[in-house]
């Protein structure tokens, strides 16, 4: 996988104005796990796209009503067969956080990166899901300052408002991928071919 100008170049694109800088000389280093799913519990579809890109139609589901004026994109958004979609580059400040605090830090869209997984609290993700997330979480690793302590979940910086990525999300699956991935990447740049 590649990163230009803060895109994965392999994934689907589809621009968000739901973004804007960043403070200055800020840097991601923190990355946020999340789930949606539009309308709840129902997956495909093209209501994600149109939730972070402002083009959602109230008339569409009844659900719609309540979140169709919201301004909010995650940066990525990985589907259930795997395949991931960027709506703002990692550079910028994407919507996604909302109301949050980490370790004491307020504001966490300043300085994170949010992913969405699409699904729910109440069902596993898709192995492509964890494949795919652990691919964008290596590029992110490898060009951002971000380490496994600073890697949770919308439900922790904020707490009492927000429960995803929820209790199906294995996070021990997860995150030894990620460090059986760091330590690979350790591996062959000590012993290059």
């Amino acid at each position: 996988m590649q990163l230009k100008q803060g895109w994965i170049a392999e994934a689907r694109r589809v621009i968000s104005p739901h973004f804007d800088l960043r403070p200055e000389d800020e840097i991601p280093s923190l990355l946020v796990i999340h789930n949606i799913s539009l309308p709840p519990g129902k997956f495909g579809g093209p209501y994600i796209d149109q939730l972070f890109t402002g083009t959602l139609n109230p008339a569409e589901d009844p659900f719609f009503e309540q979140i169709y004026q919201l301004r909010v994109a995650a940066h990525c958004l990985i589907r259930r067969d795997g395949e991931i979609v960027q709506y703002v580059p990692f550079d910028k400040r994407a919507w996604h956080a909302g109301v949050s605090v980490w370790q004491g830090r307020e504001r966490c869209n300043d300085f994170s990166i949010g992913i969405e997984l699409e699904g729910t609290d109440f069902e596993p993700f898709t192995d492509a899901q964890y494949q795919s997330l652990l691919r964008v979480t290596d590029l992110i690793l490898k060009h951002y300052p971000v380490d496994l302590q600073h890697i949770t979940g919308h439900s922790d910086i904020a707490p009492g408002r927000k429960t995803d990525p929820g209790p199906y999300f294995d996070w021990q699956r997860y995150l030894d991928a990620v460090r059986e991935q760091a330590a690979s990447d350790t591996s062959k740049e000590s012993h290059p071919s």
